[in-house]
């Protein structure tokens, strides 16, 4: 799958990934008043008016880009409806041939990993049925519990060519009270941990290889571009997904140190800055509203690859 997001991020020319992370604020009042008119006041209502949104930002965008990551919280805070809409997106999206990443950032001891990566990049057998659960591309994975919290999803990854972004500098303001903290490494240096994770995340890469980069990515914010320059070096052959762009704070200009220098290597998440640009006063002056809110989140998604594509030139 790595093989399948590296070159439909050069086909697109948009190394980009929109965060299908939809909070109840975001829907336009017209989809959540027909979901309702139909299902009543409900969750299965607003689980409705969710895909109903997703659909329509993915129609309008999914010509100009190669991934999109939905947040599972974002469905999961809505119940059982919400976790339907959260897979029916993922399917329509698959229908769309756009890589989907699963933000679901899993990870716990060794047997609960291995069943969090079969429910989300593998296949469980039931008598002589194979059933495919949630059926992501690729999940990110939280590491504090170590390699044994890892190796279930890495052997998932080989077993079905998917793949991992493990969370190593994230773009919160309080990242730094855990992922910033010196630590003597194997060799007696000094270091930050996110360092020594980085250092970890190549080291699991080195085994799941495509064809120019790893399965196994990493999870490095915009916020921290000077830390993404020491990881680019220590992760050379993994992707980095790179959250923090746009509403938290993250530009074009913060991203080049995240790339190799042939501008790949790297794809950047915006959520409600591509979701909810029908919001911003930018392109409510080009007359878009709440009945076209998908026309917004297409000049969002142009507006980012230029913004980008500028940085790397």
């Amino acid at each position: 799958m790595i093989n399948k997001l590296n070159d439909k991020i050069k086909k697109t020319g948009a190394p980009i990934v929109v965060g299908l992370d939809p909070m109840l604020s975001y829907l336009p009042q017209h989809l959540l008043d027909e979901a309702v008119q139909e299902r009543g006041e409900s969750l299965e209502a607003v689980a409705d008016a969710i895909f109903a949104y997703n659909k329509q930002i993915v129609d309008a965008t999914c010509d100009l880009i190669p991934a999109v990551k939905p947040q599972i919280a974002m469905y999961e805070q809505f119940g059982l409806p919400g976790l339907e809409a959260f897979k029916k997106t993922v399917d329509y999206c698959h229908e769309k041939d756009l890589v989907v990443i699963g933000d679901v950032k899993r990870g716990d001891i060794g047997s609960t990993s291995a069943a969090y990566a079969t429910a989300h990049i593998g296949k469980v057998a039931v008598g002589n049925k194979t059933f495919t659960p949630f059926d992501e591309d690729f999940a990110t994975v939280n590491p504090y519990l170590g390699s044994d919290g890892i190796k279930p999803f890495v052997d998932v990854c080989k077993e079905e060519k998917k793949g991992l972004f493990i969370l190593v500098k994230t773009s919160n303001p309080s990242s730094g009270e855990f992922q910033d903290r010196e630590i003597v490494d194997d060799e007696g240096n000094k270091r930050p941990l996110y360092e020594f994770v980085g250092q970890m995340v190549d080291r699991w890469g080195s085994d799941c290889m495509g064809d120019e980069f790893s399965y196994i990515g990493a999870v490095v914010g915009a916020t921290y571009p000077e830390m993404g320059k020491v990881l680019r070096e220590i992760m050379p052959k993994s992707y980095i997904l790179v959250p923090g762009y746009g509403a938290q704070g993250g530009k074009g200009a913060d991203l080049v140190n995240f790339f190799n220098k042939d501008g790949l290597g790297a794809i950047v998440n915006s959520s409600r800055g591509i979701i909810a640009a029908y919001k911003q006063e930018k392109y409510q002056s080009m007359g878009i509203t709440e009945k076209n809110f998908a026309d917004a989140s297409r000049l969002a998604v142009e507006d980012m690859i230029a913004d980008i594509a500028s940085a790397l030139r």
